[in-house]
Formats: C-alpha cells, structure tokens, sequence
C-alpha cells in the first residue's frame, strides 16, 4: 500500500472504548505473552493460568502459535522475515482484542528480543505481561513432545529455533519460570498471583 491510499485511511471514533468495556467486565485488559523455546511447556503453562483465570470470571482469549499458523498466517513460512510478520500480525491481533476487554493469553517462540521489543510497542507497555518460560535447550530437546528436535537435529527442518536459529533470552520479563525447578502448579499459581494484582481479581 503506498503512501498516498494510507493517507485517505482515517481511523473511525467508536462510542465505546476499552475503559468502557473493562468498565462492564470488571476487569482490566492486557496481553499475557509466554515466550520459550519449543517444548519449554508454554503451551501447558498458558492453559493452567487461562483456566485458573476463566474460574474467577475473567474474560479470556487463548494465541497459540501452531493455531495462528494453521489460519490467519498459513501463507507464511520460517524465514526470518516471515517470522517477524507472524509476530506482526499476532501483536495487532492481541491488541485489537485488548481494546474489547479481554485478556489474551498468548504463546508464541518469539526469540529475538528485538521482535518482542516490537510486539510491545504495538500492544503497548502497559497492557503488556511478558512470561519467560526459562527451559534449557537439553530438557526440551529430552521432552521433544511432537519429535521437532529430532526432525532438526537430523536437517530435517530448518531454521529451528535453539538448533540453527537463535533464541535470545528476555533481558527484564516480567516473571521467569524454570520448569526444570518447580512444578506447573507452581508456576500458574504465580503467574496468577501477578494477574491478580494486575488486574485486581479478588
């Protein structure tokens, strides 16, 4: 699109906003993003805590990246550049369904800090809660739950991420989670413990 057609886009004003929403909700609305290798248990962590807050009455949405890609982004692939459009996409989804008032839990490899630094900036800092799923590369690759390091290390698929593709580790997440040190119990109860605050669920 060039610049002359985003020139004639003008955003319409709606009678009725976030704050409106999270007004009749009775509760905020953000992003909660798991970032970690495959196999780290993203997935799984995200599930208990999106169960432990549908339980309290908090409207919920679940991203998940193979459900992402199996929809709206099947047209892209695993370079770096249709990574980062994944990523794009995904962020502007999550933010469109912060502005309805929900809480979005989303799970996705996101490894370069610089995407994520990018997912932020669309979604906004403060609607942003970034959830480090810190597992070591031998553990995911031990679990390997849908064989996908065995595929990698064989040169099956490329541009895996630990294998031949970087993960960079969050520098400042809002909380960290070592599935190697404590249970998944654990782990959803303080992640939950956060939202709560967050969100002020009583």
């Amino acid at each position: 699109m060039n610049s002359n057609n985003m020139d004639n886009i003008i955003p319409h004003d709606f009678y009725i906003g976030k704050t409106d929403r999270n007004k009749l909700n009775g509760h905020d609305s953000c992003v909660v993003w798991f970032t970690g290798l495959s196999g780290s248990g993203k997935s799984t962590i995200a599930n208990l805590v999106e169960n432990e807050l549908f339980k309290k009455g908090i409207k919920t949405f679940s991203l998940d990246g193979d459900n992402i890609r199996k929809g709206l982004n099947n047209n892209l692939g695993f370079s770096a550049e249709d990574r980062h459009e994944n990523l794009r996409r995904i962020a502007e989804v999550a933010k469109l369904f912060v502005e309805s008032g929900s809480v979005i839990i989303a799970s996705f490899i996101s490894p370069l800090e610089k995407d994520r630094e990018m997912i932020k900036g669309i979604i906004g800092r403060s609607n942003y809660i970034e959830v480090f799923v810190n597992t070591s590369l031998e553990e995911c690759e031990r679990r390997d739950v849908k064989g996908l390091y065995k595929k990698a290390r064989a040169g099956e698929i490329k541009n895996f991420t630990g294998i031949d593709a970087p993960y960079e580790n969050p520098v400042n997440p809002d909380i960290e989670i070592n599935t190697e040190k404590e249970s998944l119990e654990e782990a959803t109860h303080r992640i939950f413990k956060l939202l709560q605050k967050k969100l002020e669920i009583k």
